[in-house]
């Protein structure tokens, strides 16, 4: 299906995850009914549009292309319309079960249903669904009108079109689509980045280094390269001419001996606080507006330093 026969996209949920994704869709030219129960929902969506939309890439603005974004109170009267919905809505099992089961009822029956649930499983949120077999995962990474990956899963009541029409869409609006085999908790990238903030954290906790050296061996050590390629394709290249295998013929002691003594620091309050303490020394000088602001103008940057080669 292409991105033009959609016509409208539904924005359930309009925080920050739901404001990046207007924004994107509306730079694709796609027309937008956003629905929020939140008080003063509207007047953010509309601020928080006008200050992404400069940060999108100059690829995507030079098209000069903008839908129109109106504001729907009513869920069911935001839904009856629509060609696809991306649901961003609170992270609580019983909330989006409910929540999804009120969308299925007011969405045309062949429209698919994506949600940005960052672990929450496509199986449980379709439970209560009359029509389950449209409902998908669309998970993507903050913010999603930079950041091109989005995580697609089916639950066990989804249809193969659904996610192939899922994929189609995101990847004419410039996103990387990743599909799962099967669920699990916190998807791929998600638990990628735990396992690395879990390892920060007991860095952290047992002196090794400060938060800000521990960023910064991340930002400018393996971070550049991981821009790139993931951690297997890293490791590949490691190798040598050999490639995976060489990569273990030379290293595998050292990473068993690494895994072995990775941290597991337990989060509990008291951790929580020392964490945050030593963060707040490191960057609280500085506001997180500001820091989200060049957070985004360097993700633009690094973006457009990916695009591949020319001959």
């Amino acid at each position: 299906m292409q991105k033009e026969e959609i016509g409208n996209v539904t924005v359930v949920g309009t925080g920050i995850i739901g404001a990046s994704w207007t924004c994107l869709f509306l730079a694709h030219g796609l027309d937008v009914v956003a629905t929020d129960i939140r008080q003063g929902a509207e007047a953010e969506l509309t601020a928080a549009v006008e200050r992404f939309w400069p940060t999108l890439p100059q690829s995507v603005l030079a098209s000069g292309q903008r839908g129109t974004l109106r504001f729907a109170a009513d869920l069911e009267a935001a839904c009856a319309q629509t060609g696809f919905v991306q649901e961003n809505a609170i992270e609580r099992l019983d909330a989006k079960i409910e929540l999804m089961r009120r969308i299925d009822a007011a969405t045309p029956a062949d429209v698919v249903i994506a949600s940005s649930s960052s672990a929450i499983s496509v199986s449980d949120m379709q439970s209560a669904c009359a029509r389950p077999e449209r409902v998908v995962l669309g998970h993507p990474f903050n913010p999603p009108h930079l950041v091109p990956l989005v995580e697609l899963a089916a639950g066990a009541r989804t249809q193969a079109w659904a996610l192939d029409r899922a994929e189609q869409f995101y990847t004419q609006l410039g996103k990387v689509p990743v599909r799962l085999n099967k669920e699990i908790y916190g998807h791929i990238a998600n638990r990628m980045q735990a396992a690395i903030f879990r390892e920060a954290v007991h860095l952290l906790e047992t002196g090794v280094a400060s938060a800000e050296d521990i960023d910064r061996a991340v930002s400018e050590g393996p971070g550049p390269r991981w821009a790139l390629m993931g951690p297997l394709l890293t490791y590949r290249l490691a190798g040598g001419d050999r490639g995976m295998q060489g990569f273990w013929d030379m290293f595998a002691p050292m990473q068993d001996k690494l895994w072995g003594e990775l941290g597991a620091p337990v989060p509990d309050a008291a951790l929580q606080a020392r964490v945050t303490e030593a963060v707040e020394q490191s960057y609280g000088d500085r506001s997180v507006s500001a820091l989200v602001k060049e957070r985004d103008i360097r993700l633009r940057q690094v973006l457009a330093a990916k695009r591949p080669p020319q001959d």
